[in-house]
């Protein structure tokens, strides 16, 4: 057979031969644009369809001729996709067409992108640009684009969406994709000989980094002999013909020197650019730029586009001149001085023109036309005001950004003639990684390749030795992926010979040219990798053509190659048609992949090369062999080379590989007949696995009698030998030892077993003709019956052994993996595995993990790596290195985790572990069941698919968690009661009912605040009333309703808060606030505008802004809102405006206003409507809260007098509109101390009263804005105002609050306030009313949990009756509210507290109030009042302390103050204090009750808001309706998802939104702006913490702990609690944990940091949690009774047996499991006698089920088999029994005997059951001494070296020996012969008393 090989390597097939038209033409012909059309008219269709590729290509082209063919281009490459499949990706061109397409072989193509311009395209390419970003260690965005090259300009698409226009300010001959970005060659326009001498060239070359960058010129270093010098590139003979990414290159062809060039490309060096700018100028053929002038600069700046034929300026040229230098704002950016930046010049133009204006176009293009009399500018233009000096200081040089620098040059001897370009280049590497650089040069036929190597320290390239190819065409091929490294691209090359007219179809061979000495040759030597005729494998696929015998003649030759791309390549025929083959891999069958990486790992590469190359041609021959043969054809090709003479060997003629009758090989090996003959069946009867499977019991039982393993056919065997000239001869040795650890890491993979054993056919062969024992007995041990049938040996004699290179490491033991492993586990010395790096990566990976996990070594990875693994190389044995960082351990002990980390870092997953053996998986699995138990919440994704836990999979899984909820739970379907929306539809229901399962509260609360539907209007209706008057009073009491229904929508947005994710395409749903009503009987319509009763006007104005803001706030943050989507939403009646101005003011507050583009906000407020820009300003500045942002500061700046410069414009600002954009500058520069403006918002707190009418009305919430926003901008900044000492802030504060002498008003408004108002007259003296709220909350928030007495002092409630009448009551509650905050530490949640801010002369009086005998002086009123109001005071700064915390000490406290204050109302003692003031601090103690328990939905509270919700009489009005249900939104906050914080922060917002005034009526904004109202969003914080059970995904009920930080009021604490639950603030907590044992358990360790909580909880607070086998959850089984679990108390082994497979679906839900127990477990009729294995099946499973390691079912079941198949004795290879030795061995180890006895472990054995083992172990270990008692003598005779026979014998001794680790005899005899002495004795003296 051997011969026939020799002889048809001479041509390989290539497959998949087909017919190639670029997908793009096609889709061009039916691409819609105008040309098209009108072909459409003028043709009948049946023509223009007909009209084939040839005739119409019909594009946008002006005529349809037959050169259209001309105008097309495409080019293809290899697809970047995240998915696997591979494709090719085809960019085509026509006219003005581009079209990106799409194509693999499972998927036909189809069109990606289409692009068509305004002009002809003249090139397309694709190209990646580096957007480099601004943080150190964030990596650099690529921005992967197609550039459409136009005549003016280029078109940029990313496929990230974005376009960019970049103007070309030259004529450009061509572009290049590079590493860094755009390539461009500037045409060269021949010039006239009138151009002036002095000129210098222009740069030829520019770089563009990104399209919004300039064009730059690009520098070249060129080294000469003495120096090296750098300059422009303006050679114009120079042109590039390649670009290449990586390395980073270019080549260039010199037309004037006839060579080609490779630079290097790469950023320029600051220093380059610096030397380029001033270097003087230099001799030699390219000039420097001369310095002074900036010489470049100047001229690329300043010619004009006149040459351009497509500039739109042409005919304006000259008259434009002048406007360059006019104007240079007109064109740069904001930010940029200089006129001459080019990135701003084009940005400045739409991109609808496509030249540029012509400030940036006049930079590049020399216009020739007048030559200029001075010899530096030439400026085409007579007009003399532009001459030099004008221009010159306004210019700034371009400064380079790439270099290239020269790298090698083509020596001239090759060739010097004209028109020696290279046609094509490319980078291409051969079958052993050396790369070249080929490139073809047309004109001689030739392809040059030149080897480079990239060197190790300066990453330069250096370039070795040229080889010339005659190739009339080449193209680079990827031939195979096996190897490692880099892609092999054989180049596929035409070749030239003599054309003799019989061949039309020339030879195509592929050429590697590591071994090209003699191109004359074309033999398998120069031409490693084969040819291929492609006639032959024309007629090999489409034999329909041979049919016409004279078409051989007549067949088109191959004209050139084109399109490589991976393993495909397109011919051109003559004929013009194209044909796409694909090229063969270099083997298909992973073992032979494997075994040649392994050959080309050890062997020199020209060897290598060689082995590779033959194997190739012998593979690839046509008519190749079929997959399953290829392992055949391989060992007789590579025993072949090493000298075998394979037809000799009976082993190896046998193996047969069916070569089809093709034409090559037909004659030479004559087929007997088709019918087949007796001698046949005598053959089988012979062959090796005939005689395999007769061994086999099976076969015995059928009675066929035994047949005697084949002997060699011709019986003289003693005269094979080996042929020691051949190629591989000398490594033998070597090759066996790779091929030998090859086996060993097949072993160790389940799935490549059948690959182990077809290698040890080759293995044992050569083992025993190089006379390795060791190695032979390992065979046999491993595969005792398999071995025995190999009988033939060659001998190889002594002289020709010395010829072999013996490698050092043949010398010591045979390494075999499991024996390894099994020492590690007895806890034996073992000496380091040699190992095969990127090979036999399998095996470093478990010898490591055993390191790490069972010998406990945790730097077994890192510094002891070389005790356990040496690595082999050429050379010998290596040290190897890795280094893995591990993430901090956290509770587990560490070698479990190391080890874990371990497999993960190397990729190692569950599914790999499937295929490890289990006896060496089983402690990587027990590691990893170890580290499931009590893993940390923040490993990767990856750790936790290892260990099993989908729980933290999926929470570390990216994707699902942006969405949260609202991908899991359904939207909930409504009721048709519900059809009228109310805006409350959205809550997610699943949660709700989780967190109050018990009651309907979260349905009353959606009834209180709905205000969508008509009001109930209940009026007796008395007989002496007249109808009329009925009517009114209807109305009046309608009225009087109304005023609770239009405060509902400030709740109603705190309820909702963030619970909705809008769909892109809808606008908002809005429910409309319905101020009818229905009064019964007859449910009559009542309505206000029926004109029987005054209705205030504007009444509805502030309500529906309300309600556009309790809309708008259901929008979460997390969804995708764009600017479209916001302007979409305006509505188109004008009387909605209003609403809309509340929706934008709440965007702006869930932080989605940011995305409002700056043109809209202006349109928003130009058109001057008060509403919107009041919800405008407060939105934008919401959004931007504490960022200092200039333009929105602007925005602000521009409503607010004080800001703007005395001599500014009046402007007209509406008062509310002032005021909204004070607070504005308060949040904007919340927390930053900003100087400027806190000085001018202290001044504004006291502004005056104007002369005319202006700041006179409302003054009071101005200055109440002025405080807030002075105390937001100094926010908890207290003593420590960096740089204000001067202003002093505190002691002008104190005098607003107390009053006083007015002081001189300071800074640049003091003209403003001269003269003095005509309408109010306050004198000198400061007005205390005004200014007092203002300065009081200025100071609470400065001093904001400072704990500075002094201050706090100052606001101490007055004590002595006198100043008591001084004050009003309510800013008494203001005071003792500030003194409280800046007294944060000193609050306490009880009522003593709270009653201890009220001075003592109160307190002496209040109880006194019946008694008669009351002084004089004492006014009861004020005392009664002043008392209310500081409780109350007191009450909500223990709101404020407690916010959000749920606290019972505050609740039961403030709940007390509430009845208290309820009681009042309704008794006598309100006449005395006054209903209005009571009822004041009621509403704010319920603020401060719903603050303390915001989002827990508290009943008790729910009942008091119940109660003022029904009072609608007497002292009732809008405002405290307001206070009640924004007290009931705070309760049920977000739908109880969200809570209050206490941070400064939310201090802040709370304040300005809870300010106890409110409005009286809903048009009242005298004391308060409304709109701030709704700032309490700001305050509020995710902490719902909602457990979802990881495989059902829904939410469910799990106990988790809770441990608080210790702090100076309590120790660590542990909570337990039932989640879903509201936690409290994260920095008082140090962990939290899921508790067992319903779930898994789970830490979360937030004293590390709360990010990765934070990000949980922002995430709708999805915890996922995974149910533990047969545990219910919560909800279905509260006590745990129910659960499987429960009864195993008592009696274990009878339940056992009860198990039944029914159940086992309350355990799991794993399908795989459950059709085990349906298919195994359940003893059916005829199974009668398998009783006991039905009953072992089902306890195993029982096992694995309740302890919740369900993939050990395969181990059990596998320990089971070996054991049976151990006691029947017909075990043919002994790998299951090498498992179970492990498996005990793990056993008895250290590892496990330690944790055994570690009580603190909860003793977690091992994962397999505790009776379990021992009794397999028995029942092995009676099988063994059975046999041993029988058939002992043939151990005795093993032992004494003796042959053996009989072979059930022999497999049972080969078990025994495995089973018992008893060394191999020549170690045995080595080692002691004391103990094969002893071991020799116990074997007789067992077999005797046995007997």
């Amino acid at each position: 057979m051997s011969h026939v090989y020799e002889e048809r390597a001479t041509m390989i097939a290539a497959g998949e031969l087909q017919s190639f038209v670029p997908f793009g033409r096609e889709h061009c012909r039916n691409h819609p644009n105008a040309v098209n059309l009108q072909l459409r008219q003028l043709q009948p269709a049946s023509e223009l369809w007909s009209s084939d590729g040839a005739a119409g290509l019909v594009g946008s082209l002006q005529e349809v001729t037959l050169h259209e063919r001309e105008k097309e281009r495409w080019q293809l490459r290899k697809g970047t996709a995240p998915y696997e499949v591979e494709y090719e990706e085809e960019l085509y061109v026509a006219g003005n067409m581009v079209i990106w397409s799409h194509g693999s072989k499972n998927q036909a193509s189809y069109v990606y992108k289409a692009f068509t311009v305004d002009s002809t395209v003249q090139q397309a390419l694709w190209c990646n640009f580096t957007v480099p970003q601004s943080k150190k260690d964030v990596k650099d965005v690529v921005e992967k684009t197609v550039c459409i090259v136009q005549s003016t300009c280029v078109n940029v698409h990313s496929m990230s969406g974005k376009d960019f226009i970049s103007p070309l300010p030259f004529q450009v001959s061509a572009l290049w994709s590079t590493k860094f970005g755009l390539l461009l060659e500037r045409k060269n326009i021949t010039v006239d000989g009138h151009m002036s001498p002095i000129r210098e060239p222009l740069p030829t070359l520019f770089s563009m980094l990104h399209p919004l960058d300039e064009i730059a010129p690009v520098v070249c270093k060129s080294t000469g002999l003495f120096e090296s010098r750098l300059q422009y590139v303006t050679d114009s003979a120079l042109r590039v013909v390649f670009t290449c990414h990586e390395p980073s290159i270019i080549m260039t062809y010199d037309t004037q020197q006839c060579t080609h060039t490779v630079w290097t490309l790469r950023k320029v060096t600051p220093e380059e650019q610096t030397t380029v700018l001033k270097c003087p100028d230099q001799p030699g053929p390219v000039h420097t730029p001369n310095a002074a002038p900036s010489f470049i600069s100047t001229h690329l700046r300043n010619v004009t586009r006149l040459d351009s034929p497509a500039s739109p300026l042409h005919c304006h040229a000259l008259h434009n001149q002048s406007r360059i230098p006019a104007s240079p704002g007109l064109h740069s950016r904001v930010h940029s001085p200089s006129i001459s930046n080019m990135a701003a010049l084009s940005r400045a133009h739409s991109p609808g023109i496509a030249a540029p204006s012509f400030s940036g176009a006049q930079r590049f293009n020399m216009s020739c036309h007048t030559p200029s009399p001075r010899g530096h500018s030439i400026l085409a233009s007579p007009n003399s005001t532009l001459n030099e000096t004008a221009l010159l200081p306004e210019m700034e040089p371009i400064l380079p950004d790439l270099c290239i620098e020269q790298l090698w040059t083509e020596t001239s001897a090759i060739s010097r003639e004209k028109g020696c370009q290279a046609a094509k280049v490319f980078i291409t590497s051969d079958l052993c990684e050396n790369r070249y650089l080929c490139f073809l040069v047309e004109s001689h036929q030739q392809l040059r390749c030149v080897k480079f190597l990239e060197s190790n320290e300066t990453s330069q390239l250096i370039f070795a030795s040229v080889t010339v190819i005659t190739a009339k065409d080449a193209a680079p091929l990827e031939v195979s992926k096996v190897f490692v490294p880099g892609l092999l691209s054989p180049t596929f090359s035409v070749q030239n010979h003599q054309p003799q007219l019989s061949t039309p179809l020339e030879n195509i061979s592929t050429p590697a040219r590591a071994v090209v000495q003699h191109m004359s040759r074309l033999e398998e030597v120069g031409m490693p990798s084969p040819v291929l005729e492609v006639r032959s494998a024309k007629q090999h696929h489409e034999s329909s053509w041979l049919e016409d015998s004279s078409f051989q003649q007549a067949a088109p030759h191959i004209h050139s190659l084109r399109d490589a791309v991976s393993n495909r390549v397109t011919l051109e025929l003559s004929s013009g048609s194209m044909l796409r083959i694909t090229i063969p891999e270099v083997a298909t069958s992973e073992l032979v992949k494997r075994c040649l990486q392994a050959i080309r790992f050890i062997l020199p590469k020209d060897t290598a090369m060689k082995v590779l190359v033959k194997w190739y041609n012998s593979y690839n021959a046509p008519g190749g062999p079929s997959m399953h043969l290829e392992w055949n054809l391989f060992v007789t090709c590579l025993m072949t080379m090493m000298g075998y003479n394979t037809e000799r060997l009976t082993w190896t003629r046998n193996l047969h590989f069916e070569v089809p009758l093709s034409p090559v090989i037909a004659p030479k090996k004559a087929r007997p007949a088709d019918t087949g003959s007796d001698e046949d069946w005598g053959y089988l009867r012979c062959s090796d696995y005939h005689w395999q499977v007769s061994m086999r019991p099976a076969v015995a039982v059928q009675g066929l009698e035994p047949v005697g393993p084949p002997g060699g056919v011709d019986n003289h065997e003693s005269a094979l030998g080996l042929e020691s000239s051949a190629l591989l001869f000398p490594h033998i040795p070597v090759l066996f030892y790779v091929l030998h650890l090859l086996y060993e890491d097949l072993k160790l993979d389940e799935l490549q077993r059948s690959g182990a054993r077809a290698l040890v056919g080759l293995l044992q062969q050569l083992a025993k003709d190089l006379q390795l024992e060791d190695f032979i007995d390992l065979y046999w041990r491993d595969y005792p019956s398999f071995i025995k049938t190999f009988k033939e040996a060659c001998v190889i004699d002594q002289t020709q052994m010395e010829l072999m290179t013996w490698p050092v490491f043949l010398d010591g033991e045979a390494p075999c993996v499991f024996s390894w492993l099994s020492r590690c586990l007895r806890g034996q010395d073992v000496t380091p595995f040699p190992h095969l790096p990127g090979i036999c990566e399998r095996t470093k990976l478990l010898v490591l993990s055993y390191a790490l996990y069972v010998v406990g070594d945790e730097d077994a990875i890192s510094t002891n790596m070389l005790k356990y693994l040496s690595r082999l190389s050429a050379g010998g044995l290596h040290v190897c290195e890795i280094r893995i960082l591990y993430p901090a351990m956290g509770y587990v002990t560490t070698h479990y985790l190391t080890c874990l980390f371990f497999f993960n870092t190397a990729g190692f997953t569950l599914k790999d572990l499937e295929s490890v053996p289990f006896g060496v998986a089983l402690p990587i699995r027990d590691a990893i069941y170890q580290c499931r138990e009590q893993p940390c919440s923040d490993w990767s994704e990856e750790v936790c698919a290892l260990i099993g836990r989908q729980d933290l999979t999926r929470q570390a899984h990216k994707v699902t968690l942006t969405v949260g909820l609202n991908v899991m739970l359904e939207p909930p379907v409504t009721s048709e009661a519900d059809e009228e929306e109310d805006g409350m539809t959205d809550l997610h229901p699943e949660v709700t009912g989780l967190i109050w399962s018990q009651d309907l509260r979260v349905q009353e609360v959606r009834r209180l605040l709905q205000s969508s539907r008509p009001i109930r209007v209940n009026v007796p209706h008395l007989p002496e009333v007249s109808d009329h008057e009925y009517i009114e009073e209807k109305e009046n009491k309608l009225l009087q309703l109304c005023q609770r229904t239009m405060a509902l929508p400030v709740g109603r947005g705190l309820f909702t808060l963030f619970s909705y994710h809008p769909v892109p395409t809808e606008p908002l749903p809005v429910p409309k606030l319905n101020l009818t009503g229905r009064a019964p009987p007859r449910n009559t319509m009542v309505d206000l505008n029926s004109g029987n009763i005054d209705v205030p006007p504007n009444m509805t104005s502030w309500p529906s802004f309300h309600n556009g803001v309790a809309a708008g706030l259901k929008i979460a943050p997390a969804s995708q809102v764009e600017s479209a989507w916001i302007a979409y939403n305006k509505p188109k009646s004008a009387d909605l405006a209003n609403e809309y101005a509340g929706f934008l003011m709440a965007l702006g507050l869930n932080g989605h206003l940011t995305k409002l583009a700056t043109l809209n906000i202006h349109d928003y407020l130009t058109k001057g409507h008060e509403m919107t820009s009041i919800g405008l300003l407060l939105g934008v500045s919401a959004a931007k809260l504490g960022t200092m942002d200039m333009s929105i500061t602007r925005l602000l700046s521009i409503h607010i007098p004080a800001l703007l410069p005395p001599t500014s414009t009046e402007l007209d600002v509406p008062h509310s509109v002032q005021v909204a954009a004070v607070v504005g500058i308060g949040l904007v520069y919340q927390g930053t101390g900003h100087r400027h403006n806190a000085e001018v918002l202290l001044a504004e707190i006291g502004r005056p009263p104007g002369p005319e009418m202006e700041y006179c009305t409302d003054r009071e919430s101005y200055s109440l804005a002025a405080g807030l926003a002075l105390g937001m901008v100094c926010l908890g900044h207290g003593s420590n105002l960096i740089g204000m000492t001067d202003l002093n802030v505190p002691e002008q504060l104190y005098q607003y609050m107390v009053g006083g002498h007015r002081r001189t008003h300071a800074g640049i408004n003091r003209e403003k306030h001269k003269s003095p108002s005509y309408q109010i007259k306050e004198g000198d003296t400061i007005n205390v009313d005004v200014t007092c709220p203002g300065a009081t909350l200025a100071l609470a928030m400065i001093y904001l949990k400072t704990n500075n007495r002094s201050i706090a002092d100052w606001l101490k409630a007055p004590d002595t009756m006198f100043l008591l009448d001084f004050i009003k009551p309510e800013f008494l509650l203001l005071r003792t509210l500030a003194r409280c905050l800046i007294m944060w530490d000193e609050i306490f949640p009880n009522a003593d507290w709270v009653t201890s801010n009220v001075p003592q002369i109160i307190q002496e009086n209040i109880g006194n109030q019946e008694q008669t005998s009351v002084s004089e002086d004492l006014n009861m009123e004020t005392i009664v009042q002043a008392h209310d109001y500081i409780i109350a005071g007191g009450c909500l700064a223990v709101g404020f302390r407690f916010a959000g915390s749920a606290n019972s000490d505050a609740f039961d406290c403030l709940y007390k103050f509430a009845r208290n204050f309820m009681q009042c109302l309704t008794t006598s003692t309100a006449t005395v204090t006054g209903q209005y003031n009571l009822q004041t601090c009621l509403s704010m103690v319920l603020l401060a009750v719903s603050m303390v328990m915001a989002g827990s939905g508290n009943l008790k509270v729910l009942q008091l808001c119940r109660f003022l919700h029904k009072r609608t009489f007497g002292e009732m009005n809008y405002g405290f309706h307001m206070a009640h249900h924004m007290a009931l939104g705070l309760l049920f906050l977000g739908g109880g998802r969200y809570t209050l914080s206490t941070s400064n922060s939310a201090i802040a917002a709370l304040l300005c939104a809870l300010y106890p005034h409110f409005p009286a009526h809903s048009t009242d904004n005298r004391y308060h702006l409304q709109a701030l109202r709704h700032l309490a969003v700001l305050a509020a914080e995710p902490r719902l913490l909602v457990p979802v059970d990881v495989d059902t995904l829904k939410p469910c009920y799990a106990l988790l702990d809770v441990t608080y930080k210790e702090t100076q009021w309590y120790e660590e604490t542990t909570v337990e609690l039932m989640a879903p639950t509201m936690l409290p603030e994260l920095n008082l907590l140090k962990r939290i944990k899921v508790k067992g044992p319903r779930y898994w358990e789970l830490n979360i360790d937030i004293s590390k940091g709360t990010q990765h909580l934070q990000s949980i909880l922002s995430k709708d607070g999805v915890l996922y949690v995974k149910l533990r086998a047969g545990q219910l959850p919560y909800k279905d089984d509260p006590q745990g009774w129910k659960s499987l679990l429960a009864p195993n108390l008592n009696n274990r082994s009878a339940e056992v047996r009860t198990f039944k497979p029914e159940a086992i679906s309350t355990f799991t839900s794993d399908v795989a499991l459950v059709s085990f127990a349906e298919y195994f477990c359940r003893a059916s009729e005829n199974m009668k006698h398998k009783q006991e294995t039905v009953a072992l099946l089902s306890a195993i499973l029982y096992e694995c089920v309740t302890q919740e390691y369900p993939e050990m079912l395969p181990t059990h079941i596998s320990i089971d088999q070996a054991v049976r198949t151990l006691e029947r004795g017909d075990l043919c290879e002994t790998f299951s029994l090498w498992q179970m030795k492990l498996v005990l061995e793990l056993c008895e180890s250290r590892v496990l005997q330690q944790r055994l006895r570690d009580t603190r472990r909860q003793g977690h054995g091992l994962l397999l059951s505790s009776e379990f083992l021992p009794v397999m172990k028995s029942s092995a270990d009676r099988a063994l001494d059975r046999w041993l008692c029988v058939k002992g003598d043939i151990c005795l005779s093993y032992m004494r070296g003796q042959p053996m026979n009989n072979d059930t014998d022999v497999n049972m001794l080969a078990c025994f020996l495995v089973y018992h680790s008893i060394p191999s005899l020549k170690n045995m005899v080595a080692s002691d012969l004391e103990d094969s002495q002893l071991l020799f004795k116990f074997v007789k003296y067992f077999k005797l008393s046995k007997s």
